[in-house]
């Protein structure tokens, strides 16, 4: 057997047990996608501001007033002339 052979095998067998250890520990799997899902993105709040315009006629002025019409988390962000500021903007 070539040493190439004994590499790729070696490779194949880390990457299998990596899946599978993935695949057995789904509570792992779930708090890291739940982590991703819980970020608002920068869209998420510009449709907010929208959906706050058009309920109360007029823009909010800071990102609490916007938060009860997003689920997720808004901190990273601020209202910057009637649009989303933050990460992704």
């Amino acid at each position: 057997m070539h040493l190439t052979h004994v590499a790729v095998a070696a490779v194949v067998t880390l990457s299998v047990a990596g899946v599978s250890y993935t695949a057995l520990n789904p509570e792992v799997l779930k708090r890291n996608t739940q982590a991703v899902a819980d970020r608002a993105t920068c869209r998420t709040v510009d449709a907010a501001i929208v959906a706050y315009a058009g309920v109360n006629g007029a823009s909010p002025a800071s990102i609490a007033e916007v938060a009860d019409y997003v689920k997720g988390d808004i901190s990273a962000y601020r209202i910057v002339k009637g649009q989303a500021a933050g990460p992704g903007c």
